[in-house]
C-alpha cells in the first residue's frame, strides 16, 4: 500500500509538472527551416531545471483516413490492427517482414525529472494491449497485384526487437540485448526453432536507447548495429555509455565487434548510399538545450569517426552540461553532413533504389520523423526525402508524406522507419496508428496531369 501511495503521489507531482511545462512560451519566431541542410542555424543553448514538453495526444486513424502524398502518389493501408510495428524489411521474394515490438522498460532511474517525463509519454502511448508485440509478422502479396492478403506470425516471443538483416539463409534479429540468427528456408511463412546469439548487446538494467538497428554489409561478411547512449547527457553516469552512443561493426562468421564509429547519441536506419556505397545513419540528437537546438541529423559513417556526443553537438559547439570536458574527443568531433532540424525524432532511412516511385525521387533518402515531445510547436511526425547527386545531399528536404498530425495536433499516427517493397514502393512503419502504410506512384494521377 505504501508503495502504490508513492506511486499516485509521483504521478500527481507529473501531472502538474506537465500542465505547467506545456504552458511555456513557445518559439513562434524562429524558422526551422534554417536548420535544414549543411549550414544550421544554431541559437545559444538554454537549460531547465525541467524541460518543456509536448506530446500530441494520440487520436488513431479513423476509417477511411490515410496520410498525405504528393500529386501522382497515393498511400493505402498494407496491414492493419498490428502492435507497435517500429520496422519494416523486404525478403528477396518480395514477403515483407515487420516488427512489432514494445520497450523494455528497463531504467530503474527515479529522479523527479524522470519521473515527469515517464507519466507525461505514458499520455501518448500508442492504444493496444501489446499482448502480440515483441514479434515480427509475415505479409505475403499472393496474386502479385500490390495486396498483400497472406499474414503469419514469422517469429515470436522476441525481446523488444528492432533491426533485421538477411545474408544467404542466416536471419538476423537485433533485440535490444543482442543479435539473434535464424536459418531461413526462403520461401517459409514461418520461424518455429529459437534462434542462436551471435553477440550480446548493450541491454540493461538501464535501456535508454532500446532500439537497435542493423544492416549487413554489401559483401555480407559484416553486420553493423545501431546501438544507442543510456542517457540524454550521461547523467545516468559515463560508465552507463560503454560501448553505447556508436555503431558497432560485428564479424559475422564470429560474433567479435568493433566500435565502427562513437558520439552518435542514436543512429537509426543504417542504410548503404547507392553510388558512394558509404554507410549513412540518421541520429536522434540531445534534449534540454531549448526547442531549438539541437538539429537531428542524417550522415555519412566514417570508419573511426567521432561525431561529438557527450561532449560537443555539431562539431566543436560544447554542452555546458557535461563536466569534465574532453577536449581532446571535442577537437576531432566530425560536423554531420545534413541537419534535419530539432527535435524531428529521424528513426528511419532508406535511400530510393527501386522503380515503384515517381523519377524524381531516385537515389535520394526518405527519413521516417517520428515526431517532437520536447518543443511547444510540434516538429517532424512525417517523412521527408532529401534529394541527393553524387553520392551527397543536395538540395532542400521535401515533405512526401504528413497528415500524421490532425488540424488540432492530435497525432493520428507516428512514422518509425521506412523501407522499400520489391516493386520499389515506400513502406512506412507507423508505430502509433499500428500500420504499415504503402506509398506508390499513381500512374491515373500522373497521366492526368
Amino acid at each position: 500500500m505504501e508503495r502504490r501511495s508513492k506511486l499516485k503521489s509521483r504521478l500527481a507531482l507529473g501531472a502538474v509538472m506537465a500542465v505547467a511545462l506545456t504552458g511555456a512560451s513557445p518559439d513562434d519566431d524562429f524558422d526551422i527551416q534554417t536548420q535544414i541542410g549543411a549550414n544550421p542555424v544554431l541559437p545559444e543553448p538554454r537549460q531547465y531545471l525541467f524541460p518543456p514538453m509536448h506530446l500530441a495526444q494520440i487520436v488513431g486513424w479513423k476509417s477511411g483516413e490515410t496520410p498525405t502524398v504528393p500529386a501522382g502518389m497515393k498511400v493505402t493501408a498494407m496491414a492493419t490492427a498490428l502492435e507497435h510495428p517500429r520496422s519494416v524489411y523486404t525478403l528477396p521474394n518480395g514477403d515483407v517482414l515487420v516488427v512489432e515490438s514494445r520497450s523494455p522498460d528497463l531504467d530503474p532511474i527515479s529522479r523527479p525529472k524522470t519521473i515527469v517525463m515517464r507519466w507525461v509519454e505514458s499520455l501518448v502511448t500508442s492504444a493496444g494491449t501489446s499482448t502480440g508485440s515483441n514479434r515480427i509478422t509475415l505479409l505475403r502479396d499472393t496474386h502479385g497485384n500490390g495486396t498483400f492478403d497472406l499474414r503469419t506470425v514469422f517469429i515470436d516471443h522476441l525481446y523488444s526487437p528492432f533491426g533485421v538483416a538477411l545474408v544467404g539463409e542466416d536471419l538476423y534479429v537485433a533485440n535490444t540485448d543482442a543479435i539473434l540468427r535464424f536459418h531461413y528456408a526462403p520461401g517459409a511463412t514461418s520461424i518455429t526453432e529459437p534462434g542462436t546469439v551471435l553477440t550480446p548487446l548493450p541491454g540493461g538494467p538501464i535501456d535508454h536507447h532500446w532500439t537497435k538497428s542493423l544492416v549487413a554489409s554489401e559483401d555480407g561478411t559484416k553486420l553493423y548495429a545501431g546501438v544507442g547512449s543510456n542517457s540524454n547527457i550521461t547523467e545516468n553516469g559515463i560508465g552507463a555509455e560503454y560501448e553505447r552512443a556508436c555503431i558497432w561493426e560485428i564479424d559475422r562468421a564470429t560474433g567479435a565487434h568493433r566500435i565502427f564509429a562513437d558520439g552518435l547519441r542514436n543512429p537509426n536506419g543504417l542504410s548503404w548510399e547507392p553510388q558512394s556505397h558509404a554507410l549513412w545513419t540518421v541520429v536522434n540528437e540531445r534534449d534540454e538545450l531549448g526547442p531549438n537546438l539541437v538539429p537531428d541529423y542524417l550522415t555519412s559513417v566514417k570508419d573511426g569517426g567521432f561525431y561529438g556526443w557527450p561532449y560537443s553537438y555539431y562539431g566543436q559547439h560544447l554542452d555546458p552540461r557535461v563536466r569534465p570536458q574532453r577536449p581532446d574527443l571535442v577537437a576531432k568531433a566530425i560536423v554531420p553532413d545534413y541537419a534535419l532540424s530539432s527535435h524531428v525524432a529521424p528513426l528511419g532511412l532508406v535511400f530510393d533504389t527501386g522503380t515503384g516511385l515517381p523519377a524524381k525521387y531516385r537515389g535520394g533518402a526518405f527519413v521516417g520523423e517520428h515526431g517532437s515531445w520536447n518543443r511547444q510547436i510540434l516538429n517532424g511526425y512525417k517523412v521527408v526525402f532529401v534529394p541527393f547527386a553524387s553520392g551527397r545531399p543536395n538540395g532542400m528536404a521535401e515533405d512526401v508524406v504528413t497528415g500524421f498530425l490532425d488540424n488540432s495536433g492530435h497525432a493520428r499516427g507516428r512514422p518509425v522507419a521506412v523501407a522499400l517493397d520489391k516493386p520499389g514502393a515506400l513502406l512506412i512503419a507507423d508505430d502509433v496508428g499500428n500500420t504499415v502504410w504503402r506509398v506508390t506512384a499513381d500512374p491515373e494521377k500522373q497521366t492526368a496531369r
